[in-house]
């Protein structure tokens, strides 16, 4: 049987400039617990489409792995800004490419268990070549593969990250 925990006692652990963390005390089934919280601002996906049917990737180094990781685009959603805005936006920092067609696939949480981080994934299509604008700490590598390519990489576990292996068996399932 599920049993919805309730918050008694909720504190700030730590504030930072992209996550917070705090500490829940919560009712569970044999009495109270502690959950520990990160707090996110959510985040934009993008799987970007070329017109023939690649998708643009980037490549760049993720501490928390310790490796260079292939990723669909992606990033933060400021304050008070709307996901499919954080999409648009990312798609040009990222890459260079706007798109002139944003089409919301789906949202979902990547580590429900001590995250409240929500992910947008959006396919944008109809993409228009231009300049990117790198945030000042970010190095990049960006590549434009085949979607079958990518598929067999997900599947064989070449592409290990989570919100990029969504993205491609999502749009793997629309495009057939």
């Amino acid at each position: 049987m599920t049993f919805e925990e309730k918050t008694l006692k909720s504190e700030k652990i730590y504030d930072g400039a992209i996550i917070n963390l705090r500490r829940d005390k919560v009712t569970v089934q044999g009495g109270t617990s502690y959950r520990e919280i990160i707090e996110h601002n959510g985040g934009a996906v993008i799987a970007a489409m070329t017109d023939d049917k690649k998708l643009v990737m980037v490549r760049q180094y993720r501490k928390p792995a310790g490796k260079v990781m292939l990723e669909v685009p992606a990033g933060k959603i400021d304050p008070g800004e709307k996901p499919l805005e954080a999409a648009v936006r990312e798609l040009k920092e990222e890459t260079g490419y706007t798109a002139s067609k944003v089409e919301f696939l789906t949202a979902l949480y990547p580590s429900v268990g001590y995250s409240e981080e929500r992910l947008y994934l959006y396919l944008c299509t109809g993409l228009t070549p231009g300049e990117t604008c790198f945030d000042e700490n970010e190095a990049i590598d960006i590549e434009e593969m085949e979607l079958d390519k990518l598929f067999k990489m997900a599947m064989s576990g070449e592409i290990d990250d989570a919100k990029t292996i969504i993205a491609i068996l999502m749009v793997k399932a629309m495009a057939g």
